[in-house]
C-alpha cells in the first residue's frame, strides 16, 4: 500500500474540490486532492456541464475566483483564435452562445484553466487572477501535479476511512487506484468531502441525510406529504443523474450509433401516463406523452413546452417577443462555428452542442443506497444507455425543424474533442444529489424559498422589494452567497420535477460542519441542505464558493489550532473567518442586504 501524508486531503477534484485547494494554497497551507478521472473541475469539466448561474454573475453574484476563471475562459477563446461578439441577452461574451449561460465554453479550456490555476496558486507569493495558459502550452489530463504545497492524484476512488479511537476523528482515506487496482492510503489533518456522492460521510459513519425528506421534518412547503411521516425520509427520492455528451451535425452524412439493446422501450416510454408502457417507478404527475418527444413538462399554465431543435447550419427563427426562438441546439451550445475560423481544409469551423436534456434524466434505479458507500454501478451503465438511445432517436425519429420528409437527423455526430474523450461522452455522470451531510445548520425552504417565506410574512422586510424572488434568511454566520430557482429533476420515486422561485440566498459556516466529527469539512454539493434546497445550492457558483471558504476555514483552523466547530461556535473566531474570506474575494452578502 502507498502511503502519503499531507494537512489538508481533498476528497474529489471537482467544481468545489479545484476551489478548496485554491483556498488552501493562497493560504499556505499543504494539500492533496484525490480525484476518480484525469480531470480535475467536476461539473464545469469531466461531467459536461455548461455553468446554470444567475442574474448577477457578472457583478456581484459570485466570488472573485470564480468571476475570474470565467473572465479567463473567454479569454482564453480569444487567444485561440475566436472572433468575440456579445451575444444578447447576455451582453457579455459567451464563447459557446448557449442560451443557458453566460458563459457556456469548451469543458476543455475549462480544464486547462484550473490546472494552471492550481500550478499558480501553489507557486510561493503567487496571487491574483485566474491564469490563462498560452495557447500553445500542452496540457496533459492526468499528468503530474505537483508542486511544493500541492499534489494531484488522479483515478483513485474511495474505499475506507480510517477513525480515530472515539470515532470523531476521520484520520486517512484510502483509495482503490481504478487502473492497477492498488491501494493508496493518505492522512491528513482535514478532511475535504468535495466528492458528488459524499463519499467520505458513508465511509467514515459520519451523519448524513438520503433522499426527500417528509414535510413533517423541516415544515418545508414542498416537502413530500405522500409517505407515512413516520419513515421521516424516503432515500429512493434522489434526482436523476444524466450522462451528458457532445454532438456536432454533418449535415448529409450518416453518423446513426447502433440500435441500443433497450431502445424499444425507451423510445415507447410514457412515464405514469394512463395505458402507456410502464416501468417502475411511474411518475406523477405523468409525463406529457412519451419521453422521447421534443414536448416536455412546464410550469407554464399549460403545463408543457416544445423546444424544436435546429442544428447547425441552420438557425432558429424568432420567438413570439422578437428574440431569437430558444431552441434545443442552442440550449447549451458550447462552440459557435460562426465565431471561429476555417479550419486548414477550408471547411467551416464546427459547431458543438453539448446535451443535456430532460429527455435523458435516468430514474428508473437510484444511484445511492442507505448503508452502502460508492455508487450503484447498474444505475450508472442504464443512465449511459438512455442517454445512447436518446442519441439514436434524434438521429432517426425526432420530429425535424425543416420540411425533409423523413424524421431525424443521421447527421449528428459524436464529438470527444471537447470532452477529453474518445467516444463523445462526459468522463463522469452528471450528478445531482449527494448525500447530504446532518451539519450543525441544515438550510431549509423556509430559509430561502421565496413562496414560503412570503407565507410566513418576509415580505414585510424593506429589502424584500429588491429582487423578483424576495430576500433569504441573514444567516449571520455566512460564508459565501449563491441564487439558484429550487430545480428538482423528476426523481427515482416517481416524482416529477419541481421548480419553483429562490431568494438570493447565504451559505452558512453552520452548514459545513458536521454535528460529531471534528475534522471534517463539507466542500461541495454534500453540505447541510434538505431535498428540497438542494435544488438551489447545488450549482456551480455555490458548488465553487462552498469549497473555497471550506479551504479557507481549513487553513484557519491549522494556523489557530482551532477546530471547525470551535469556530463556528465562537463568534469572534467566526468574524476571523469571515474577514480572511473577504480578503480572498468571498462575497459574504448581498448588496441590498
Amino acid at each position: 500500500m502507498r502511503e502519503l501524508s499531507t494537512t489538508v486531503l481533498i476528497v474529489g477534484g471537482t467544481t468545489g474540490g479545484v476551489a478548496a485547494a485554491i483556498s488552501c494554497l493562497r493560504l499556505g497551507v499543504a494539500c492533496v486532492i484525490a480525484e476518480q478521472t484525469d480531470w480535475l473541475g467536476g461539473q464545469l469539466t469531466s461531467q459536461g456541464v455548461p455553468p446554470d448561474e444567475n442574474a448577477w454573475i457578472e457583478t456581484v453574484g459570485g466570488t472573485a475566483t470564480y468571476q475570474s476563471l470565467r473572465s479567463a475562459v473567454r479569454a482564453r477563446a480569444m487567444a485561440r483564435g475566436a472572433r468575440a461578439r456579445v451575444v444578447e441577452p447576455f451582453g457579455a461574451f459567451n464563447p459557446g452562445g448557449g442560451w443557458v449561460s453566460r458563459c457556456c465554453a469548451e469543458p476543455a479550456d475549462f480544464a486547462a484553466l484550473l490546472h494552471a490555476a492550481l500550478l499558480r496558486s501553489a507557486a510561493p507569493g503567487v496571487n491574483g487572477p485566474m491564469p490563462m495558459l498560452p495557447t500553445d502550452q500542452t496540457w496533459v489530463p492526468g499528468g503530474e501535479l505537483d508542486a511544493s504545497l500541492l499534489r494531484a492524484e488522479f483515478f483513485l476512488s474511495p474505499m475506507g476511512a480510517v477513525l480515530s479511537a472515539d470515532g470523531a476523528r476521520v484520520e486517512a482515506v484510502e483509495f482503490r487506484d481504478r487502473r492497477t487496482g492498488d491501494r493508496v492510503l493518505i492522512r491528513a489533518k482535514f478532511v475535504l468531502d468535495a466528492s458528488d456522492c459524499g463519499d467520505v460521510l458513508a465511509l467514515a459513519g459520519v451523519e448524513h441525510a438520503l433522499g426527500a425528506e417528509h414535510q413533517s421534518v423541516f415544515n418545508e412547503l414542498h416537502g413530500r406529504t405522500d409517505f407515512d411521516a413516520s419513515r421521516k425520509i424516503d432515500p429512493m427520492d434522489q434526482q436523476a443523474c444524466s450522462w451528458c455528451f457532445a454532438l456536432e451535425h454533418r449535415p448529409g452524412e450518416n453518423h446513426v450509433v447502433p440500435v441500443p439493446d433497450d431502445y424499444a422501450f425507451w423510445r415507447a416510454y410514457s412515464p405514469g401516463v394512463a395505458g402507456a408502457q410502464t416501468r417502475e417507478p411511474t411518475m406523477e404527475p405523468p409525463w406529457t406523452g412519451p419521453l422521447f418527444s421534443w414536448t416536455v413538462p412546464s410550469h407554464n399554465p399549460e403545463g408543457r413546452r416544445t423546444f424544436r431543435m435546429v442544428p447547425w447550419p441552420d438557425t432558429p427563427g424568432l420567438g413570439p417577443n422578437g428574440t431569437e426562438e430558444l431552441e434545443m441546439w442552442r440550449y447549451r451550445r458550447i462552440v459557435d462555428g460562426s465565431i471561429w475560423p476555417a479550419r486548414a481544409d477550408g471547411t467551416p469551423s464546427p459547431d458543438v452542442s453539448l446535451i443535456n436534456m430532460v429527455q435523458m434524466d435516468y430514474w428508473i434505479k437510484p444511484l445511492l443506497r442507505p448503508r452502502m458507500h460508492g455508487v450503484d454501478d447498474s444505475a450508472l451503465a442504464g443512465a449511459r444507455r438512455q442517454s445512447l438511445a436518446f442519441l439514436h432517436w434524434m438521429q432517426t425519429e425526432a420530429p425535424r425543424h425543416d420540411t425533409r420528409p423523413t424524421p431525424g437527423y443521421p447527421g449528428l455526430r459524436l464529438r470527444g474533442e471537447e470532452l477529453g474523450t474518445q467516444d463523445g461522452f462526459a468522463k463522469s455522470p452528471y450528478i445531482r444529489e449527494p448525500r447530504r451531510l446532518v451539519a450543525r445548520t441544515i438550510v431549509t425552504e423556509a430559509h430561502v424559498g421565496t413562496d414560503q417565506r412570503r407565507a410566513a410574512g418576509a415580505d414585510r422586510d424593506a429589502a424584500w422589494s429588491a429582487t423578483p424572488y424576495g430576500t433569504a434568511h441573514p444567516f449571520a454566520d455566512s460564508v459565501g452567497i449563491g441564487h439558484y430557482a429550487i430545480d428538482l429533476h423528476p426523481s427515482c420515486a416517481g416524482r416529477n420535477n419541481v421548480y419553483v422561485p429562490c431568494a438570493p440566498f447565504r451559505v452558512p459556516l453552520g452548514s459545513l460542519i458536521p454535528v460529531r466529527v471534528r475534522n471534517l469539512i463539507a466542500a461541495g454539493k454534500c453540505l447541510g441542505v434538505t431535498h428540497v434546497t438542494n435544488g438551489a445550492y447545488r450549482m456551480h457558483h455555490v458548488e465553487w464558493n462552498v469549497g473555497e471558504s471550506a479551504g479557507a476555514l481549513a487553513a484557519l483552523c491549522d494556523a489557530s489550532g482551532a477546530e471547525p466547530s470551535q469556530v463556528h461556535e465562537d463568534p469572534m473566531r467566526t468574524e476571523d473567518l469571515q474577514r480572511l474570506l473577504a480578503s480572498l474575494g468571498v462575497r459574504l452578502s448581498w448588496p441590498w442586504e
